[in-house]
């Protein structure tokens, strides 16, 4: 009698990494994940978001192991996640960002923590520079109030206090495990029934507050969001958004200002409703006022952050219009 056929064994993890150009750090990522699957079940899911920068040869050169699927237009991060997300068989699926480098232990931990938690839906680790400078990598939902306090620079002035260090947690020990409301998309780790149960993330969202989104979803669902500070990954961070040229950029995380702009308009509209108008009028008032307030000096310096300031006033009124006031997404790509 012939043995019964043995079944496949389903990995423990599926990794899903979204590529924009990135095609060199994106092979650095991939050698970081090589190097930390060592005992575990690993399958790996890359969305390119149609690159220019022969990315998809590379992988299929150089890493044919990896499920790559091509996209002929730019989806953003959650349209795009959805789309390797829906062929993943992992008990946990990883986020991991293409700029993004697990360090050592990383994935054996972020592993044995959500098995050691039931109630974990979705945890991340600490993000840091190649230079293991610390990155804002455990968050609040944000608010109006929080908003504000990181618009007007109070946040960054006084980072230990409760009400001002509120958004990016600074006032809180780095080194201790918390339930939080969210993670940076980065890197995080899932539960991948609550994804069967919830849904993907949504496609509403082109790039920024899709996560967000998400973890709101999954605290609702009665899971919780979780820092774990012995998980270490390395982040540049905004190597995609560099790509993109055409668009004011901000300072501060390369962000491209409308679609940060547009998504957080999506997402107080999704969450809070009117408050929606509450927040773009309160950016707006901000950025007329740091205009006029630099547009009668003489330095050069303070009439260029003048210049920006206006520009600012400009994009989101033009990110209100093209949201219907964050109640639809505009045409993708955007």
């Amino acid at each position: 009698m012939n043995p019964a056929p043995s079944l496949p064994t389903q990995p423990d993890v599926s990794i899903v990494i979204v590529s924009f150009n990135t095609r060199s750090v994106l092979r650095e990522c991939l050698e970081s994940i090589a190097r930390e699957s060592s005992g575990l079940e690993v399958e790996i899911a890359i969305v390119d978001n149609n690159s220019a920068d022969g990315s998809p040869e590379m992988i299929e050169a150089d890493f044919p192991h990896v499920r790559l699927i091509r996209s002929d237009i730019n989806l953003g991060f959650g349209a795009a996640n959805n789309a390797a997300l829906d062929g993943c068989h992992g008990r946990y699926i990883v986020l991991l960002n293409s700029d993004a480098f697990l360090c050592p232990d990383s994935l054996r931990l972020a592993v044995r923590h959500m098995d050691e938690n039931a109630k974990a839906g979705l945890g991340g680790g600490r993000l840091v520079g190649r230079d293991f400078s610390w990155q804002p990598s455990a968050r609040m939902f944000p608010s109006i109030v929080s908003d504000l306090t990181v618009m007007t620079g109070l946040a960054n002035r006084f980072p230990k206090s409760r009400l001002f260090g509120y958004f990016d947690r600074t006032w809180a020990d780095q080194s201790l495990p918390s339930e939080v409301d969210w993670v940076p998309g980065a890197f995080s780790i899932i539960r991948a029934e609550i994804l069967d149960s919830i849904g993907f993330f949504d496609p509403a969202f082109f790039l920024y507050s899709e996560e967000v989104d998400l973890c709101r979803r999954i605290q609702a669902a009665g899971y919780q969001i979780w820092y774990w500070p012995d998980i270490t990954v390395i982040h540049i961070g905004g190597e995609s958004s560099r790509q993109v040229k055409s668009l004011e950029m901000s300072t501060t995380g390369s962000q491209l200002v409308l679609w940060r702009m547009r998504s957080t308009l999506l997402y107080y509209r999704k969450h809070h409703g009117a408050k929606a108008w509450l927040a773009k009028t309160i950016e707006l008032t901000l950025y007329q006022l740091r205009a006029l307030r630099n547009s009668f000096s003489k330095d050069p310096q303070r009439l260029n952050r003048a210049r920006q300031s206006r520009n600012q006033a400009q994009l989101i009124r033009q990110a209100w219009q093209d949201t219907d006031g964050g109640r639809v997404s505009p045409p993708r790509p955007w």
